[in-house]
């Protein structure tokens, strides 16, 4: 364990930010994508993009899941002289250091529906869809042990599960400004 002071980033909020901006900018993209003829048309379109919607969602919920529940076994108990980062810095930090990766994703799912009408909005949208079941997930693993789980920021550069984050640390259920699995008090 680390001693002295330092940031913990609630692991939740971190899965639950990234389901959101990828949900929200999948359905802006298929929304738009759908006004667009395409070379496929609009129905082979909009059902070759359901199915990416599905496989997305599948994926993203079940990549890296036995990592973070190890992650989470074998966390320990935060120190007092941890700061625990408020929901809203997290978000905040997680898009600002992700703003060109997100408008890069937004902009080539728009650019493919000049070929498969929304089937790049819908893959996004099946991403975001299945983080947010990640979320929930993680939600019900905290409210099943009370406790919250957290990471530290900096070792999160590549998600709460990439290979640099070391391990977790928890606090009890009443710690930081949000809910099991992220969601506002």
């Amino acid at each position: 364990m680390v001693r002295g002071t330092y940031v913990l980033a609630r692991v939740a909020v971190l899965v639950r930010t990234e389901a959101r901006w990828l949900w929200w900018l999948g359905v802006v993209a298929a929304g738009t994508g759908v006004f667009v003829p395409g070379l496929t048309g609009r129905r082979i379109g909009v059902l070759g993009g359901a199915a990416l919607f599905v496989v997305a969602a599948f994926a993203a919920f079940l990549v890296r899941r036995r990592r973070y529940a190890a992650l989470a076994g074998r966390a320990e108990r935060a120190p007092r002289s941890v700061f625990l980062q408020d929901r809203r810095v997290t978000a905040r930090g997680w898009a600002r250091s992700r703003r060109w990766w997100l408008l890069g994703a937004f902009a080539v799912a728009l650019a493919s529906s000049a070929a498969v009408p929304a089937a790049g909005g819908m893959l996004l949208a099946g991403l975001g869809a299945g983080l947010w079941a990640k979320a929930v997930g993680i939600g019900r693993w905290e409210r099943a042990h009370d406790e919250l789980v957290w990471v530290r920021p900096e070792h999160a550069g590549r998600g709460p599960a990439a290979p640099s984050v070391p391990s977790y640390e928890t606090t009890g259920p009443a710690a930081g400004d949000a809910a099991p699995g992220g969601t506002r008090r």
